[in-house]
């Protein structure tokens, strides 16, 4: 089969497209023939060597497909299901073995390749709303990259959760996108300070929790449009880490808080990633929750999906079509 392999850390350069073996399950295992892989922040970070990883490695913690083979101590899945997982590296590739236990069945109502665009930003944006800051009516949440991926999904939550959104997004397009998913205020911070723009609105110290997956460039100004015991999720670092926060900062700040989520500890049991996902998909479902796939990419493309999702030309989701 085809996949994409890194060898050593470094640019898209080293997304190499080749042959590798066929997969075959181990037990409690299923085989995927994947029908489309979410590009996410976090496979750049893998790739650059920001987060240390093992190589060679084959990228991608996110996808969708068909089950083609089913290893023993497999209950509750058969040949022809479709599901999709969003933590199990590997899924830049045309199959994948993968553990029964961390995937998710998904309806017959969802596309695989919405599924695949969905879950992991989707998840992300599900535990952030409902379980990092519990989002109540009329809380006012400022969503940085509101018109990413994560972006325009923690919007829709937040708005069905009856919160007060403001996004900040960096182009007038993206202004359109952020507000058609229910931002009340948009702020283009190409155009704008979003500090400033928000005191203008709002008053100072008025936000209640900050949604932060930019990190070192939205950080500080972030701390400081919290309320007192505000909240600072910082939850991704698109450009780039943000710096150590001596804890007497958040003291000074407004006694506020701040916690750092990653979502292995949102999904710790099957259950608990379950019900995350059958949200999602009835939402999804429903249509109560629009999933914005923006480009297509062919695997052996990967390289060139990379850097635009790092450049910034992207909006929603990005996946690789095996």
């Amino acid at each position: 089969m085809k996949a994409i392999v890194i060898e050593t850390t470094g640019g898209p350069e080293q997304l190499s497209y080749r042959d590798v073996p066929d997969p075959e399950p181990e037990d409690g295992q299923v085989v995927v023939a994947i029908a489309a892989a979410g590009l996410n922040f976090i496979d750049t970070y893998h790739r650059s060597g920001l987060y240390p990883m093992d190589f060679p490695l084959i990228p991608g913690l996110e996808g969708a497909g068909s089950v083609i083979a089913v290893g023993n101590g497999v209950d509750g899945i058969a040949e022809g299901d479709t599901v999709a997982w969003a933590q199990s590296m590997g899924s830049y590739a045309e199959k994948k073995a993968i553990a029964a236990d961390s995937v998710v069945s998904v309806p017959d109502s969802v596309d695989a390749k919405v599924a695949a665009a969905a879950l992991l930003q989707g998840l992300t944006a599900h535990y952030l709303a409902t379980d990092t800051f519990p989002l109540q009516p009329g809380d006012r949440c400022l969503i940085h990259a509101g018109a990413g991926g994560v972006g325009l999904l923690l919007t829709q939550i937040a708005v069905m959760r009856g919160a007060h959104v403001i996004t900040t997004v960096g182009s007038d397009d993206k202004v359109s996108l952020s507000r058609d998913a229910g931002a009340s205020e948009v702020i283009n911070y190409n155009d704008r300070d979003f500090q400033k723009a928000i005191e203008d609105l709002f008053g100072p110290h008025a936000i209640d929790v900050v949604f932060d997956g930019v990190g070192g460039a939205t950080f500080d100004k972030g701390l400081d449009v919290l309320r007192p015991r505000g909240m600072m999720v910082t939850f991704g670092n698109s450009s780039g880490p943000v710096p150590p926060v001596a804890p007497l900062t958040l003291t000074q700040k407004g006694s506020i808080f701040l916690t750092r989520p990653t979502m292995a500890h949102y999904l710790r049991t099957k259950e608990e990633a379950s019900s995350r996902a059958a949200d999602l998909f009835g939402w999804i479902t429903d249509g109560k929750l629009d999933v914005r796939i923006c480009d297509e990419f062919v695997l052996e493309d990967a390289a060139n999906a990379h850097r635009a999702l790092e450049g910034r030309q992207t909006t929603g989701k990005v996946v690789l079509i095996p």
